[in-house]
């Protein structure tokens, strides 16, 4: 089977996303032919421009099967498909919107939720990565479940860590955060005012952004908490990432976060964003890490069927039911509904 993965392709540091492209190699693995078309250019109107260049693409090359990752990625390709069945995956912030805050997103997340819920009738099938996504799509008859895998045998478990590589102390406990501190919907600051509650001697807040895959599978195998602090997400990699590492953690209750933490022992859910609350859990998984020193994450999470290849497998499930529904392309839904 010949899929096409109609992708942004706008990050300076990477032509697509790692978990993307971890993606597209794990269906490679299952016996899929994985091309990518990346899309140039932001916002909407700069999205529609190409339009036509994968229209080209596609009288080129013959496909079976589009994959969109991304809701405006999922208008570029049902305005192309022409014939090709199209199956959108959505991605979190097409669902719920960017958040400035608790409960509170601008007017451009207002449009991209707006977005995402329009093109819902021009595309074959929907992949949510959580049960919170899938409870706000409407078109619920052709959406599956299917959250993000990870690649156990990338993010192994090293004993030791890394310390003397990373140029960390032997002696220091050390609170990874990884993203963009300035992002606000990332939260950063709950995590700073847990830390200044507690004080905890000898401790210091490790941020990381834009490292390599390879980079955080040595923090999550080194630190001693991993943290995830967002007011929203749909299905967090790096949470399944830090379990595939046996890392302790303290996370939000955001998308399928505390799914998949569920009853890992060093791994604690925050009841909250206040940063009292975050800071009684984050007391507890320094204590944990002290004490016991790595979590049964990797365990959980192969229990749970969370690792790459059995979520390639049930990506292919879908290709299938969409290959053998009948198609109707987007022109001739566009024709029924004006």
């Amino acid at each position: 089977m010949k899929v096409l993965f109609v992708v942004s392709g706008n990050n300076a540091y990477y032509d697509v996303a790692p978990f993307i492209k971890s993606q597209g190699d794990s269906l490679e693995q299952e016996g899929m032919q994985v091309s990518y078309f990346l899309i140039r250019g932001k916002g909407l109107l700069n999205y529609i421009k190409n339009v036509r260049p994968l229209k080209k693409y596609l009288r080129e090359h013959r496909v079976d099967i589009i994959h969109a990752h991304y809701s405006l990625c999922g208008w570029v390709a049902a305005l192309a498909s022409g014939s090709v069945p199209v199956v959108l995956s959505f991605m979190g912030d097409d669902v719920f919107g960017a958040h400035t805050a608790q409960d509170k997103r601008d007017f451009k997340s207002w449009l991209l939720t707006w977005l995402g819920r329009a093109v819902q009738p021009f595309v074959q099938m929907i992949i949510c990565k959580s049960r919170s996504m899938m409870d706000a799509v409407y078109r619920k008859n052709i959406c599956h479940l299917i959250p993000n895998g990870v690649r156990l045998e990338q993010f192994q478990v090293s004993e030791k860590g890394y310390r003397d590589e990373l140029g960390l102390e032997k002696d220091k406990k050390y609170v990874l955060f990884l993203g963009d501190p300035s992002n606000v919907n990332k939260n950063i600051a709950l995590v700073e005012g847990a830390l200044d509650i507690l004080s905890p001697p000898d401790t210091e807040l490790l941020v990381r952004y834009k490292v390599s895959h390879d980079e955080v599978v040595k923090y999550l195998n080194t630190v001693d908490v991993f943290v995830l602090c967002s007011y929203s997400e749909g299905s967090p990699n790096v949470v399944k990432e830090a379990m595939a590492c046996n890392c302790p953690m303290v996370v939000t209750d955001v998308g399928d976060a505390a799914q998949v933490v569920g009853s890992t022992a060093g791994c604690y859910v925050s009841p909250s964003f206040e940063p009292e609350d975050f800071a009684a859990k984050l007391k507890l998984a320094l204590r944990f890490a002290e004490k016991t020193g790595r979590t049964k994450g990797r365990e959980n999470l192969v229990k749970q069927g969370l690792d790459a290849a059995s979520i390639a497998r049930k990506i292919i499930s879908v290709y299938n039911i969409t290959l053998n529904k009948p198609l109707h392309s987007v022109h001739q839904k566009f024709e029924k509904t004006s």
